[in-house]
């Protein structure tokens, strides 16, 4: 007969014992009134990102893949009548999430919490036919996590290292999320995290792949299905280290030495980070959002378009313009996107992700005559969606504009009625408008609802 396994006390660190019990706590805590208002916003803008799409060429790759997986019917897949297991439904709602360029994001970390961390709390709510309001509250918990963890590893840095920012802090962001909802005390926490980090991965590389598939998997559906699993594994009675924030070759040591550990916890429950989440005003990268804006705001007062302009020249962050400098991909090629605006007038979601306008020789030709120029001057910190450009025209004039907070950043925040705007742009054409009238109306009120179930019957289409 087999011994009895003896337990053995493993060292916690107190910034460790300070995270995991917060996150075991904090769907108990009601947050501020300001946080629970933001975060509904927020959460619009992720779930209207999904039901879009879900009709693009990830979200179709997507549901071909967890259909060809079959699982127990326990969570709604986005946009379609199909009810799969957890980790299906939070991989391909992930995925639909950053199908494009149309979630949210927190400039500061360079991550996109909403795409991960709304997908895996959804998933565990349904299962589990948890409240509306425990399903808010654990996604401002994840903003929180996913933020965090990048800014303690300084996500610039760790970026042009070859990781993905996002990938990392959205699986951690996905997990505390998950593990709100399914109620896991500190220790379990602990284990979670450990799990976390041992599945923690994502490579710059993503930016390679022209149609968005890999991208949208590993800034979306890889982080929402890692995390949600690594809290799942700890609810079924998995343990593992406690601590690996600390100690022997910790997290810390793998992947970024030259980081802040303390960031972790700093402000932890009085700093909520979903109150310096941005939305995107534009369906494109974010730190398009700027240049765009700029660019818009001299077409409406000097009404200038393709034909009067000799030369555009947009000064950028350096760092910001690294990741959407000549992309081969139209929604994050800043000079691209421009050269739309200049020959349309505007940018929407159909230009704005059409292959077939980087061919269109008129935008070509524009193109010749736009430059993106890295001005270290403009990047700081916060990483605030920036901009100052120059337009030279044909008569002789020149125009100068600028932004350094555009709009829908989180100083310039978007109100509800500009987000339900954009949410019904993209809500409508998947659902209609009764049905996108009727989600959007609960999710306004999502901390009302007794089950998060009910949502399956409005987004299912």
């Amino acid at each position: 007969m087999a011994a009895p396994m003896r337990k053995v006390e493993q060292s916690v660190s107190p910034l460790m014992l300070e995270l995991s019990r917060y996150i075991a706590g904090a769907i108990r805590k009601a947050p501020p009134r300001e946080a629970v208002e933001r975060a509904k916003i927020h959460l619009v803008d992720t779930m209207s990102a999904m039901v879009s799409g879900s009709r693009l060429l990830p979200g179709e790759a997507a549901i071909t893949h967890v259909q060809s997986l079959g699982g127990h019917a326990q969570a709604g897949v986005i946009g379609t009548g199909i009810v799969t297991s957890v980790l299906n439904a939070a991989l391909a709602n992930g995925m639909f999430g950053h199908a494009d360029e149309t979630d949210d994001t927190h400039p500061p970390s360079l991550t996109h919490p909403g795409t991960s961390v709304v997908p895996a709390a959804l998933a565990i709510g349904e299962r589990d036919a948890r409240s509306g309001k425990d399903f808010l509250r654990s996604v401002i918990l994840g903003y929180d996590i996913c933020s965090r963890l990048l800014l303690s590893l300084r996500p610039m840095p760790f970026l042009r290292s070859g990781h993905h920012a996002g990938a990392f802090g959205q699986a951690f962001g996905a997990s505390a999320a998950a593990a709100a909802m399914l109620g896991l005390d500190a220790k379990q926490v602990r284990y979670m995290l450990s799990y976390m980090g041992q599945q923690a991965a994502g490579m710059y590389t993503m930016f390679r792949d022209p149609e968005h598939i890999e991208k949208a998997y590993a800034m979306g559906g890889m982080p929402a299905h890692n995390g949600t699993a690594a809290a799942l594994m700890v609810s079924n009675g998995w343990t593992g280290v406690e601590d690996i924030f600390s100690g022997e070759r910790d997290f810390f040591f793998t992947f970024a030495e030259e980081s802040d550990r303390r960031l972790l916890v700093k402000g932890l429950g009085t700093d909520y980070e979903v109150m310096r989440a941005s939305i995107k005003r534009w369906p494109v990268g974010g730190p398009i959002q700027g240049p765009l804006q700029v660019l818009g705001d001299l077409i409406a007062k000097h009404g200038i378009r393709a034909d009067d302009v000799a030369e555009l020249v947009a000064f950028m962050p350096d760092k910001e313009l690294e990741i959407v400098n000549n992309r081969e991909m139209p929604d994050i090629s800043v000079q691209h996107l421009l050269s739309v605006m200049l020959v349309d007038g505007g940018v929407t979601f159909a230009s704005a992700h059409s292959f077939e306008r980087m061919k269109d020789p008129k935008v070509l030709a524009m193109r010749k005559r736009v430059k993106a120029v890295g001005d270290p001057k403009l990047t700081d910190v916060q990483r605030r969606w920036r901009c100052v450009m120059e337009v030279k025209l044909k008569d002789g004039r020149v125009l100068k504009h600028k932004t350094l907070a555009a709009k829908g950043s989180f100083e310039n925040p978007l109100t509800r009625a500009e987000e339900e705007e954009k949410a019904l742009d993209l809500l409508v054409p998947v659902l209609g408008k009764r049905r996108a009238r009727s989600l959007l109306d609960t999710l306004w009120n999502i901390d009302r609802l007794d089950n998060v179930r009910k949502l399956r019957k409005l987004y299912a289409a």
